[in-house]
């Protein structure tokens, strides 16, 4: 069952898509919330994880983050990693207040950009029992450095230039300065699946198509969000996840790997790496074959951490 739900962020109010099990149960239920990627809305693939986990058991909540899709906050598709650590926070309260949750079992699970916000945020709220991720990356290192390293200091100075051109210039005029975010037309799709090409293709055909398109993801982002981005720094704190279990997990033809591992080897014990054979990070949004199995490890690993006490894990 899904229900549409509102909470509260920081004087916003975001939205969101409660998902519940089907059959009933004796009592409180673990929950898990589950964070969108940075370019998506809770309809994609934080929807799609959420569905699949209520079918295991779990209450999962799938929302928009503020500035993004349903919820409030202008300008309209600014990305600000402090407001999208505290989104995850009071999705924890909203929650922690609910009749059908147990507050001393919930989780969290982020997707892509959101692997990076979980991490941040469950570093430091401990009402956060456990932490998955699929295809994190940290947004920061992606636009400080580019992906798999790849921007020139030169690049990232006049990306920064862009940032504070627009913060001016919006003062000036109230014009929101746009930065696109996939090619209006299909990109090359190269011949090599782990590459910066074939990533770029895949975002495009997942967000820019039939495939997963959705009217409330118009392809750009406030300009202003780039210095935001570039002084964050994802993973700085993961090790303070510890003792709470971590599970990241990445496809091995992923160019975006690298921030799984770099991250699982700051991490503290327990923590796990798991690896979906043959799929690249976009791949892990939708595409079942690799979603299953994925779904598949994230139940058994939320349903053994979010165990209620003295009794044993389905």
């Amino acid at each position: 069952m899904r229900i549409d739900v509102t909470f509260d962020s920081a004087g916003l109010t975001l939205a969101g898509h409660l998902h519940t099990p089907d059959t009933p149960a004796a009592g409180p239920r673990p929950a898990i919330v589950v964070s969108h990627p940075m370019t998506g809305v809770k309809e994609q693939t934080a929807g799609l994880y959420a569905a699949r986990l209520a079918r295991a058991g779990f209450v999962a909540l799938a929302f928009d983050a503020a500035h993004w899709g349903d919820s409030q906050g202008l300008p309209r598709f600014l990305e600000d990693p402090a407001q999208r650590v505290e989104d995850i926070k009071s999705a924890v309260t909203f929650l922690s207040v609910r009749d059908e949750v147990d507050p001393e079992r919930i989780g969290a699970l982020g997707i892509c950009a959101s692997g990076g916000y979980v991490a941040a945020a469950a570093a430091t709220d401990h009402r956060i029992r456990a932490v998955g991720t699929v295809s994190a990356a940290d947004e920061g290192s992606w636009f400080r450095d580019g992906l798999g390293g790849t921007q020139t200091p030169g690049e990232l100075a006049a990306m920064l230039d862009l940032s504070a051109a627009a913060r001016t210039g919006e003062a000036r005029d109230g014009e929101v300065r746009r930065q696109q975010i996939h090619p209006e037309d299909e990109p090359e799709r190269g011949a090599v699946k782990k590459s910066i090409t074939r990533h770029i293709h895949e975002g495009w055909d997942y967000y820019r198509t039939e495939r997963a398109h959705h009217p409330r993801t118009e392809n750009w982002f406030a300009a202003r969000s780039l210095d935001l981005l570039t002084q964050f720094d994802a993973f700085r704190l993961i090790a303070l996840i510890a003792p709470r279990p971590l599970l990241m997990i990445a496809g091995t033809e992923a160019v975006s790997d690298y921030f799984t591992v770099g991250a699982i080897e700051k991490a503290r014990e327990p923590k796990e790496l798991f690896w979906i054979d043959g799929a690249d990070h976009v791949d892990l949004y939708d595409r079942d074959e690799y979603v299953t199995p994925a779904v598949e490890k994230l139940t058994g690993f939320f349903a053994e951490a979010l165990k209620a006490p003295g009794t044993v894990a389905a």
